[in-house]
């Protein structure tokens, strides 16, 4: 089944009372995983990623009646899921205060707490995506990891595609930088 054909199925299911509960139901199962490694992502820590992948699904529930399908299910998604993230960043202490610690903390968090069970150049490659600035690490992560389009990034986060191609090239350099300040 095609992925048009999944998102026609459950977005007239989510549009129909008698089958929304269904139609939430299979929207959960296929989009949940690429959500939540989006969300983790961004937020690093599970537990984190846990609890802002079930306010997304919340969200979608609660204003599934609002999509109205002019855009692709998974855009739709992945910016209710992207502004839940932002919104746990504002909100976050451990988010606002030290970026420096926080930056610490989620590296030890991706190398398994002591530094040295995590594959190092996968480790400084996450490292260095954490010291980009936030619409740049959030440019970069849809674009790299989540291969999406310039256009569908551009609906997600609201902003140009020249825009975003801008901040998808300057995260590259930052990255590259980082990388090569850092080596071992």
């Amino acid at each position: 089944m095609s992925e048009a054909t999944v998102d026609a199925d459950i977005f007239s299911m989510l549009n129909a009372p008698e089958t929304r509960e269904k139609g939430f139901l299979l929207l959960v199962n296929t989009y949940k995983e690429p959500i939540y490694w989006h969300i983790r992502r961004l937020v690093v820590s599970h537990d984190d990623a846990e609890d802002i992948l079930q306010e997304t699904f919340i969200k979608v529930y609660r204003f599934a009646g609002s999509y109205k399908g002019d855009s692709r299910l998974y855009t739709w998604l992945y910016r209710i899921a992207t502004n839940e993230c932002l919104q746990f960043f504002r909100q976050s202490k451990k988010w606002n205060s030290n970026s420096g610690r926080r930056n610490e903390m989620l590296v030890g968090e991706m190398a398994g707490h002591d530094g040295h069970s995590g594959d190092t150049i996968l480790v400084k490659f996450q490292e260095a995506i954490l010291h980009l600035p936030e619409k740049q690490r959030l440019v970069f992560n849809l674009r790299y990891y989540d291969e999406l389009s310039y256009e569908d990034i551009s609906q997600i986060l609201n902003s140009s595609v020249n825009t975003l191609k801008t901040n998808y090239h300057y995260a590259r350099e930052r990255i590259e930088q980082y990388l090569k300040e850092h080596a071992e």
